[in-house]
């Protein structure tokens, strides 16, 4: 995968040009650059290259964290009450 098709609107290579971003702009950002990608491409391949690309070269930017994780499989859903709940 091309650096240009993992991050096609240049989202991620921007939000790290970006002097004081915030951990929550970050996330924004991250949401934004997820609904850009196209169906067909791999998330988590395309994760890591912008790992590999962005994040070594800016320890301890917000963005690294929101990154990495985006590769962290993500946990069982749980019920969380309602009618339903308090029937079963």
């Amino acid at each position: 995968m091309q650096l240009n098709e993992a991050d096609p609107k240049g989202l991620v290579r921007e939000s790290y040009r970006i002097e004081g971003i915030t951990l929550g702009e970050c996330r924004s950002i991250f949401m934004d650059w997820a609904l850009s990608i196209p169906q067909e491409r791999s998330v988590p391949e395309a994760v890591s290259l912008l790992i590999d690309t962005y994040a070594k070269a800016a320890p301890g930017h917000p963005m690294n964290g929101v990154l990495e994780l985006a590769l962290t499989p993500a946990g069982n859903a749980k019920r969380r009450g309602g009618r339903l709940g308090r029937i079963v």
